[in-house]
């Protein structure tokens, strides 16, 4: 019987290319292992972003503190002018709203609230309202909603424009001293029944 001696290098080489295959098999296992066994980098977590607030003592600003208040004239009621020199003795809190600003009608309640603590004490809290002749049925109704609340209006709507610097946006409130000296104001709406109300307001009134 004769060999064929071909057959000897095919051999071979297939036990050589099984042999290699399986190393790398190996290998492959041995990195997978290697690196699952590392502690993975920790991840990088952004920042929650910081909520805004509406509490009274922390929204207050002071770009006019020791300013008097406008001398502008706006009107009761009974179409009477008021200034806020009327005021005089007593700590004022001057809002500035309109019917067509969301969170001025959202905060009247709460400053209708405040008046209510404050009654007997030698606080006004005085809601002007800077709508239009058109709205200004509208706008008194609102105001009869939330007593012990009384209605001005400037229907002429130059008060926010008067105060310096002006004001930027409504709801705008002032704080003033028994002096009529602005002590603080704050842009946008407010928790008006909160404890950092009453802080700033009874700070200003034992000042």
């Amino acid at each position: 019987m004769s060999e064929n001696p071909a057959a000897k290098p095919r051999f071979g080489l297939l036990t050589w290319a099984l042999w290699g295959a399986a190393l790398i098999g190996v290998a492959a296992v041995l990195y997978i292992i290697a690196v699952s066994s590392q502690k993975p980098p920790p991840r990088e977590t952004a920042a929650a972003p910081a909520q805004e607030t509406n509490d009274v003592a922390k929204k207050l600003q002071h770009p006019a503190d020791g300013q008097p208040a406008p001398a502008y004239a706006f009107k009761d009621a009974k179409g009477k002018p008021v200034t806020a020199a009327d005021f005089k003795g007593k700590v004022v809190v001057l809002n500035l709203w309109a019917t067509w600003c969301a969170p001025c009608k959202i905060e009247m309640p709460m400053l209708a609230k405040l008046a209510k603590e404050y009654e007997g004490q030698p606080v006004a809290v005085i809601a002007v309202s800077i709508d239009k002749p058109e709205a200004l049925n509208e706008a008194k109704a609102f105001i009869a909603q939330n007593a012990p609340l009384k209605f001005y209006n400037d229907p002429e709507a130059k008060l926010p424009w008067q105060i310096k610097p002006e004001a930027a946006g409504m709801p705008t409130t002032l704080i003033l001293g028994k002096d009529g000296l602005e002590r603080g104001r704050i842009s946008g709406q407010a928790d008006w029944d909160q404890a950092g109300a009453k802080q700033v307001i009874d700070k200003v009134l034992a000042g």
